[in-house]
């Protein structure tokens, strides 16, 4: 079977409930046959690193619907579907817009497209460089970044490659994406791994190696500022769905979570250091997702 549904969401800030554009793609018997776009009202303020992103702004969606606006279109266009989305942000940020507005969550069966890539072909993107920019160059699917229609084409186009390549379907791909990336040898199942930590207290940095079985295995978090949970446990948290938890930032980070930012240790700035050479490095061109704590603790429960 290949028929599915992809999706991708913009947001307004940090927070992923601030859902400020969606695009949606149909997949019938292997072929694209209808696709849906509309920008949403988040109602929240909109961070100027987003909108250097995707060119959204309040203004442009200051007379659009908002989400609860939608729900009835969402509904007829996705209840029961697989929906399948390049790494499993738009599912958070589903999650918790839903939830904002007191909703019924969607009623799909999400696939997480990143997991399906690193299997499919594992020795180019099984431990990196699947990000949906980077898998969309090398399989010559053309489209514009960080519009949410476009990346769900991209998303769709690229299921339908991983597919092909596999010679699996759809429904495979649902059970296929929990077992393991990389086949453990045996010798790697007798030792036992170890996480490397530092560090002592709720505010201090805690390094951690990611668990190869985890669900986001091959990512890189970092935290900065005080979270509701002591450091040392996020930082164990993100090692069993797989992360890599640095103690800086890097080229290396995929993922910052910001927490409470004290306002005395700040040096007049609004954001941490962290956060601002993040910040610099996504204006490079860096793939980096800046998440709230809500957001790492959705990432969590899927």
């Amino acid at each position: 079977m290949l028929t599915f549904n992809s999706i991708d969401v913009e947001t307004a800030n940090a927070d992923r409930s601030s859902i400020c554009q969606i695009g949606v793609v149909h997949v019938q018997d292997g072929e694209i046959k209808d696709q849906w776009e509309t920008l949403i009202n988040p109602e929240d303020w909109f961070d100027p690193l987003n909108i250097s992103i995707h060119g959204i702004d309040e203004k442009d969606t200051r007379n659009s619907p908002t989400l609860p606006d939608v729900r009835n279109e969402l509904r007829r266009r996705l209840r029961g579907s697989v929906l399948v989305s390049h790494s499993s942000f738009d599912h958070v940020a589903f999650e918790r817009a839903m939830s904002r507005y007191n909703l019924e969550q969607l009623q799909v069966t999400w696939l997480d497209s990143t997991r399906v890539v690193r299997r499919a072909w594992p020795e180019r993107y099984g431990r990196s460089g699947y990000g949906l920019k980077n898998v969309a160059r090398d399989l010559d699917i053309s489209f514009k970044h960080h519009d949410a229609q476009e990346d769900a084409r991209a998303v769709a186009e690229l299921m339908l490659r991983a597919c092909a390549a596999t010679e699996t379907d759809i429904n495979e791909w649902l059970y296929r994406v929990d077992r393991p990336i990389f086949p453990p040898s045996r010798d790697a199942a007798a030792r036992p791994r170890r996480s490397r930590a530092s560090g002592r207290g709720a505010g201090t940095s805690v390094k951690r190696t990611g668990d190869e079985s985890g669900a986001l295995y091959g990512e890189t978090i970092l935290f900065t500022g005080r979270l509701r949970i002591p450091r040392r446990r996020a930082a164990d948290m993100a090692a069993e769905i797989g992360c890599d938890v640095a103690t800086s930032v890097s080229k290396k980070v995929t993922m910052l979570v910001v927490g409470t930012q004290n306002k005395n240790s700040l040096n007049g700035y609004e954001k941490s250091s962290k956060h601002r050479k993040a910040e610099a490095l996504i204006e490079k061109g860096a793939d980096i997702q800046i998440l709230s704590e809500d957001d790492f603790s959705g990432l969590v429960d899927i």
